[in-house]
């Protein structure tokens, strides 16, 4: 089957904001007889010219899914190169400021390294003025535990059972002031979300593709949200 295309839908059958669970860097890796670390590096270059692409067709909101909460149980060796990336990525303020993205980061940032707990806030202090994109990357993110933070949080606050709604509760997550994903992406052939934006995903449209993602382009975007365009959403309604 082709998932690539040529050309994205018009701007108007675009989604605001569109997740995507990086997959398959170790199997495509392993298939070039090369260890899982490369396989993370190719597979973030990819995530520059992703958010590119997705600022030059007029998507307001991208959020992947870099680290979880349970990748830590990985090899020291992967887990180590998997931070170093994420320390180069957070570092590139010039191509930030360059591509007028805001950066935010999802996640439990207290057990990460000070150096990088440290270039997280300085790249979320310094793009926050920056308008054209926002780019969220879950970092130490796990989608259940972001929930128990959450509740956490209202109960914290003194907030009355009788005054929790979804709404007070959406508040009080990581993703408050944003919309819900329109469209969440997993390549690599896996069909499931790994605990990934659970309360958001809702009435999230939900596409899992075959590419691995460092073979993953804007072409394999673009198909991703024609096959979006093409959906129904009824939230629920007839």
């Amino acid at each position: 089957m082709k998932e690539t295309e040529s050309r994205p839908p018009e701007r108007e059958q675009l989604p605001r904001h569109i997740g995507i669970i990086m997959d398959g860097n170790g199997r495509w890796a392993k298939a070039r007889g090369l260890p899982r670390e490369m396989g993370h590096k190719a597979g973030s270059k990819v995530v520059g010219e992703i958010i590119r692409h997705c600022k030059k067709i007029g998507i307001s909101y991208v959020t992947i899914y870099a680290f979880s909460t349970e990748n830590w149980k990985r090899p020291q060796k992967e887990v180590d190169a998997l931070l170093d990336l994420l320390r180069q990525y957070l570092s590139n303020m010039e191509e930030y400021q360059k591509e007028n993205a805001r950066l935010r980061v999802l996640g439990e940032v207290d057990p990460l390294p000070a150096d990088l707990r440290e270039s997280i806030r300085r790249a979320e202090r310094e793009s926050a003025g920056n308008t054209a994109i926002t780019v969220n990357i879950a970092l130490n993110y796990g989608g259940r535990g972001e929930i128990v933070q959450g509740v956490k949080r209202l109960l914290a606050e003194g907030i009355p059972p009788e005054e929790i709604t979804e709404e007070t509760l959406s508040q009080r997550l990581y993703t408050a002031g944003m919309p819900d994903p329109d469209l969440i992406i997993r390549p690599s052939g896996e069909c499931r979300l790994s605990n990934f934006l659970l309360w958001q995903s809702a009435y999230s449209e939900l596409l899992f593709m075959d590419v691995l993602w460092p073979d993953f382009t804007p072409e394999h975007l673009n198909y991703a949200l024609h096959q979006y365009a093409r959906r129904d959403r009824r939230f629920g309604g007839v």
